[in-house]
């Protein structure tokens, strides 16, 4: 049930509240509406805002919305084919290739932001148990140990208290709620200003994405949906950012691309960018998401993707805890596994922005001048056409663990997804026939085989499920119907699994253990002890709303 009053206490009673309602916080209060948690939701705007913001999102960042969600074609991409890096000195000297297929998604697309958030917001109305309150802002809070404690005021003035068993901040970089955390925010901020200009129109628009690297102006250049192109102009020092902004000094800037007198400019904004994170994403009960956890660069398109990716992570973590299926204290590996990938991929676009803008011709001589060489030979090709300069989203240590002398799929990283045979009969992708659940699957063998029964009875109380991985018209050894996935690509067979072969996959498609499935006894064990779920609470079907935080788990 969603968020409700209580007439005796005046106390808006729910269990999560995330302030913030940009893209991460909508999917966030989405995906944990589809785990049936309740939720209130609130943004202290009325409105979506419609300035420049984000614009790419990679495969990642599309299988995210899937899991929350989003359907193909629900919203406006166009896929890029790849990203190229220019030189007044040495011409084209980089190329990234994004022209491919990756889990079901294409490596490389831009979108419309208004049109992205409009739908999640939609989508987490659409869940009876989330709560949705535009122009209600957050005025202060407090963290008890059991519950955290929200002081509210809508759009007319009027005051409201919230109490929930935990709060998210998504509030975007200026972050109110890290601030009432007293958390830093810790790193750089460029001192270059500049300007985004979407326009419509365009005659020969491109269908890439260019990075101008020229010191005297360095511009990134890209097509979008809805017609639109979009530039990125960096601002000299002493230009005067609203003087920049008005109409007839965007059209001098655009004139090198195009008659200028004959487009639409249909947005503009002058940002200035930052590279920050939190010294940590959580405390008590607490959490940051998004730009309140991390800001990065947009040199490698990878803001928002990085705040999906803590959607992801965080929020079946939360409704397991909140549901009575695990402790509290793997809430812990949040921040253990969330905060590394996020410092890689600011790290990431600190040295793309090094390449977009170099401090003067010498230093783009030299810079573009090794790049150029690098990629003559094959290692420096692969580095940069192939994409492998990306950091992999693998975490170090978390919530899962290795067997270094059994390793096939790397626990600690995301499961690939393929195409498979539901149950139904009708060809899915995994991560859709998988669900909202935990999964023990076996390759080739069915699990349940070699499981005890109280085993097996544990597993599903805990919110998983079991699978068999079927070659395509294996005719033996098969698990019952309803639990078969049959392979219609060979994303896991034969490279990367053998027949025999088992692993658990969280919620969020992280593998969190493999090996043969004469060791499935033991995984599965392990699994169960290290989500440590009440037992007793979860066979009662309850949830009891004061569970304290245990505080950090303890290291496996």
């Amino acid at each position: 049930m969603a968020s409700t009053l209580q007439p005796e206490a005046g106390v808006i009673d729910t269990d999560v509240i995330v302030v913030g309602l940009g893209p991460v916080g909508a999917a966030l209060a989405a995906l944990l509406g589809r785990y049936g948690i309740c939720v209130l939701a609130i943004d202290k705007a009325t409105e979506i805002f419609t300035k420049p913001r984000a614009i790419a999102l990679d495969n990642e960042a599309l299988r995210i919305l899937q899991l929350v969600g989003v359907r193909d074609g629900e919203f406006s991409t166009v896929a890029i084919p790849q990203v190229q890096y220019h030189s007044p000195l040495f011409g084209r000297f980089a190329r990234l290739g994004t022209a491919g297929i990756i889990d079901g998604h294409p490596m490389l697309v831009t979108f419309y932001q208004p049109e992205l958030e409009q739908l999640l917001r939609a989508k987490a109305a659409d869940h009876p148990s989330v709560d949705m309150r535009p122009g209600v802002s957050l005025e202060g809070m407090v963290d008890d140990g059991q519950f955290v404690h929200a002081k509210l005021k809508d759009a007319e003035g009027r005051e409201l208290q919230a109490r929930a068993r935990f709060l998210v901040g998504s509030d975007g970089a200026n972050s109110l709620v890290r601030r009432l955390l007293g958390l830093e925010f810790e790193g750089q901020t460029f001192a270059q200003d500049w300007l985004i200009v979407d326009a419509l129109g365009v005659p020969n628009p491109v269908d890439h994405v260019e990075f101008i690297c020229d010191p005297r102006r360095p511009t990134p250049h890209m097509v979008a949906p809805g017609g639109r192109q979009r530039w990125e102009f960096m601002l000299h020092p002493g230009e005067d950012a609203t003087a920049m902004e008005r109409p007839e000094s965007v059209r001098r800037l655009l004139a090198r691309w195009c008659d200028a007198e004959h487009i639409r400019i249909e947005r503009t904004a002058v940002y200035r960018f930052h590279a920050r994170e939190a010294r940590t994403f959580s405390k008590g009960r607490c959490f940051l998401a998004g730009d309140a956890a991390h800001v990065t660069p947009p040199f490698a398109g990878q803001g928002l993707v990085a705040g999906l990716r803590d959607v992801a992570n965080l929020a079946w973590k939360l409704a397991w805890v909140v549901r009575g299926q695990a402790d509290a204290g793997i809430l812990s590996s949040y921040d253990e596994e969330r905060r590394p990938h996020a410092r890689k991929i600011i790290r990431l676009a600190r040295f793309l922005g090094a390449l977009v803008m170099p401090r003067n011709r010498a230093v783009a001589f030299a810079l573009h001048g090794l790049i150029r060489a690098i990629r003559v030979l094959p290692a420096g090709r692969r580095l940069f056409d192939d994409l492998k300069i990306k950091p992999e989203n693998t975490f170090d240590t978390g919530l899962f663990w290795r067997n270094r002398r059994s390793e096939r799929l790397r626990a600690g990283s995301t499961l690939p997804q393929g195409w498979v045979r539901a149950p139904e009969g009708v060809p899915v992708l995994s991560d859709d026939a998988l669900g909202l659940h935990w999964a023990l699957v076996g390759v080739g063998v069915d699990p349940t085989t070699r499981l005890r029964p109280d085993q097996l009875h544990s597993w599903q109380r805990a919110g998983g499920k079991v699978w068999q991985w079927c070659q395509r018209a294996q005719a033996q050894h098969l698990a019952a119907a309803d639990r078969r996935l049959e392979a219609l690509d060979e994303t896991l067979l034969p490279r990367r699994t053998p027949l025999g072969w088992v692993f658990i996959v969280r919620p969020d498609r992280c593998v969190m253990a493999e090996g043969p499935v004469e060791q499935v006894q033991e995984l599965l064990d392990q699994a169960l002890r290290r989500l440590g779920p009440d037992a007793d609470r979860v066979r009662r079907g309850s949830v009891d709303r004061g569970l304290a935080f245990a505080g950090p788990a303890p290291k496996k």
